[in-house]
């Protein structure tokens, strides 16, 4: 036996950390044992995920020993400006129990970059180990350069899991269990930037029933904003994933803010009126056309942009007023627009589909929600009592002014 060992020469596995500093690289001879190689990290580690368990057993193959330094709470307020996840005596916890990881220590000192500067002196590690997208590569070096250790970059290699960041994961936990579709009145493609105008508006809804992750009610692919709503429930940015798209911002707005919304056209929404949207309820309907709809694929469509602005105006102006003879004037606005694009006719209009309104019934208005040419279009009546005979016909349904209390 090797005094102080206690495992048989011979038997030992290669690599094994042992506690007198030293380690048994080959079995077979005391003349095997060499230095313990220890192995520093440093993070903020807020909310610990598969990708930190990657880059931690990376780094702790570098060497034998693994020592995790996280930045404390302190720390995390004063250089990122916002709370930690947990406790730092129960990160410090949940660290240590990862079985690639060796040794934890917070880091406490006001460097931005090495707060774990004392720690990192006094230890005396031999390898820095960090990500290739490090951002403090000088003052790290720096500090390697004080106790004469390597500065190891890992590559990137291939995730075991889909990259996640501790925002992403954030933006989840908050993400809402439900959340609304909307329908559009007027002003639609004014909201990508493209198409954006000075002094112009787009005016929308959110609506009920609401969508879930698990509980989608509605056709797919159908002009009422389901990518918004699918983004804002799995706690994405809706925004900048419909302006990548090369499409507008209104569908994750609207369906983020809930409620009758006044947003002025450019590159980027700004609210400049919420409405409660009463007057609306009991008075909206959704007729699905029987298609699918792709608003990519006709952003390039040619259209009347200056008749969409104008529309928009009065939708704007029926808001400011609670009108729902003025909000049906700007529909119909709207849907002259999408008519002289190609449309084909919807139920109500004098060269549309026959026999499928109850006799006696005549909506106020009616338009293609979204970019149109198929999916939803959304009617609008002057009493409820029509509005629920026009739902008793097959592919007609009721929808209400969604409002979510923040």
């Amino acid at each position: 036996m090797i005094p102080g060992i206690g495992t048989p020469i011979g038997g030992a596995v290669a690599g094994a950390e042992l506690r007198s500093g030293v380690c048994l690289t080959a079995a077979g001879s005391v003349g095997a044992l060499r230095a313990m190689i220890r192995v520093f990290v440093s993070g903020c580690y807020d909310i610990v995920h598969a990708g930190h368990l990657q880059f931690f057993r990376e780094a702790r193959a570098l060497g034998d020993h693994l020592t995790v330094s996280f930045a404390s709470t302190d720390v995390l307020w004063l250089h990122k400006h916002r709370r930690s996840s947990l406790p730092d005596e129960h990160k410090q916890a949940l660290l240590a129990g990862l079985r690639m990881v060796d040794d934890v220590v917070v880091g406490t000192g006001t460097e931005e970059g090495i707060d774990f500067r004392a720690d990192f002196l006094r230890l005396r590690p031999d390898i820095l180990a960090v990500t290739e997208d490090d951002k403090y590569t000088p003052l790290k070096k720096a500090l390697c350069a004080e106790v004469g250790a390597r500065y190891v970059v890992l590559p990137k290699t291939p995730p075991q899991f889909t990259p996640i960041s501790t925002t992403q994961i954030v933006r989840f936990i908050r993400a809402p269990e439900a959340a609304p579709l909307r329908v559009d009145f007027a002003g639609g493609w004014l909201d990508v930037p493209r198409y954006a105008r000075d002094g112009a508006f787009v005016v929308n809804c959110a609506i009920s029933p609401t969508v879930s992750l698990r509980d989608w009610p509605y056709e797919r692919n159908a002009g009422l904003g389901g990518s918004g709503a699918w983004a804002l429930l799995n706690g994405r940015d809706g925004v900048n994933a419909e302006l990548d798209l090369g499409v507008g911002w209104q569908d994750p707005v609207i369906i983020a803010e809930s409620g009758l919304c006044v947003w002025r056209s450019g590159p980027r929404p700004v609210l400049e009126l919420k409405h409660n949207g009463e007057f609306l309820r009991g008075r909206m309907a959704l007729y699905w056309t029987g298609a699918p709809h792709d608003t990519p694929g006709i952003c390039k469509n040619e259209r009347d942009y200056a008749a969409i602005a104008r529309a928009g105006a009065t939708a704007r102006d029926a808001v400011w007023r609670s009108d729902l003879a003025l909000l049906a004037a700007a529909v119909r606005q709207s849907s002259a627009v999408q008519r002289a694009e190609g449309m084909a006719p919807l139920p109500g209009e004098a060269d549309g589909p026959a026999g499928i309104l109850p006799d006696g019934v005549q909506p106020l208005a009616w338009k293609y929600c979204g970019g149109g040419f198929g999916g939803y279009a959304v009617y609008l009546f002057a009493s409820e009592s029509e509005r629920d005979r026009v739902c008793a016909v097959a592919g007609f349904r009721p929808i209400e002014p969604y409002l979510a209390l923040k």
